[in-house]
């Protein structure tokens, strides 16, 4: 038996829905783990600033016995001494990346006063631990801005955005560097 024309304009209109439901929660789905992945990037770069943070107040340590008046650049930084807060957001971390920028050109004008800090062999095992915390700080933050890219670039195409608007998905903030903090951090040693 054939169908009517009614029941296979049903049976059309039924798979087109089905489809297109489909597509809506694959495409859900989709936004969802390149959120996740952004959050994921977004973690990197909080231990990478927790990292360097502890390598600075190392470095600072080292270098107390010879200049007090660093303690003060010390204590600029030291309310995240527990770590990121769970709220920090994008715009909290580039400040805080910002402090830490500026203890450690602290510690550069301590070390250009006192040549033999640059003997020390502990100061020296730090010098190297905040060189590769650098590289992986500066990792951290190009993986975020590449997921933060992906996410965007689905958010605000069609018709994926139809499903971002939906969900209420926004755009992701890049982590940017000032003009001050796009200067590299000089060690001088």
């Amino acid at each position: 038996m054939f169908l009517s024309t009614t029941g296979t304009v049903l049976i059309i209109v039924g798979v087109i829905i089905v489809l297109i439901v489909l597509w809506y929660i694959g495409t859900m789905n989709s936004l969802r783990q390149l959120e996740l992945k952004v959050h994921e990037a977004e973690s990197g770069i909080d231990v990478a600033l927790t990292k360097r943070f502890d390598m600075l107040v190392k470095m600072l340590e080292t270098t107390k016995g010879y200049a007090k008046h660093e303690a003060e650049t010390l204590e600029k930084v030291v309310k995240w001494r527990s770590g990121i807060p769970q709220n920090a957001t994008v715009k909290d971390k580039e400040e805080f990346l910002s402090q830490l920028n500026q203890v450690a050109s602290g510690i550069n004008v301590v070390v250009e006063q006192y040549p033999d800090l640059k003997a020390n062999t502990v100061f020296l095992g730090l010098q190297s631990a905040v060189a590769n915390t650098e590289e992986h700080l500066q990792a951290a933050r190009r993986l975020y801005n590449a997921n933060v890219t992906r996410i965007n670039t689905v958010i605000v195409t069609f018709p994926q955005s139809i499903v971002a608007n939906a969900i209420h998905m926004e755009k992701k903030a890049y982590f940017e560097a000032e003009e001050k903090k796009r200067e590299d951090v000089e060690f001088k040693f």
